[in-house]
């Protein structure tokens, strides 16, 4: 995997992280799965076509999606419910269209959108078949989040 395109989704995750809820984020050893459970409690799934394909995930433990949704709505989050999952997916969308943003600049033809919301413990994330996935785990005082590359 290349590295421009590996830091492009990080640093569009930490933006938003930040910009949305002064989330500050801490990295933690990268490694390659091997099957589809998910390590986060709620995930979007992003598709990325073009120049490259392949699929992106950003999941994030019950307690990291409730401490930023809260900061970012300004008001108490206790449960992964259908805001929650919205805002996941508004999550997805505002780190795509920074992607985007990169890649083009990059001389990239590439388009990258949400492809949906899944939650649950031990939730699939169906990524590209055959490709290796890489996990980039990342800490915050909030708690985990976790961004999956497959291309």
């Amino acid at each position: 995997m290349e590295s421009a395109v590996v830091n492009c989704f990080i640093e569009g995750t930490f933006h938003i992280l930040d910009t949305t809820a002064s989330v500050k984020v801490k990295p933690d050893t990268p490694y390659i799965k091997n099957n589809s459970a998910s390590k986060g409690d709620i995930t979007g799934l992003l598709n990325i076509e073009g120049d490259i394909t392949g699929t992106a995930a950003v999941s994030f433990t019950k307690k990291s999606i409730l401490s930023v949704v809260s900061k970012m709505f300004g008001e108490e989050m206790t449960q992964i419910d259908a805001e929650i999952t919205d805002a996941v997916g508004e999550i997805g969308n505002m780190i795509s269209g920074h992607v985007n943003t990169k890649m083009t600049e990059m001389g990239r033809r590439v388009k990258v959108k949400l492809a949906g919301v899944m939650d649950g413990k031990d939730h699939r994330v169906d990524h590209a078949a055959g490709k290796k996935i890489l996990v980039l785990p990342f800490r915050t005082t909030m708690g985990n989040v976790w961004i999956e590359l497959c291309y």
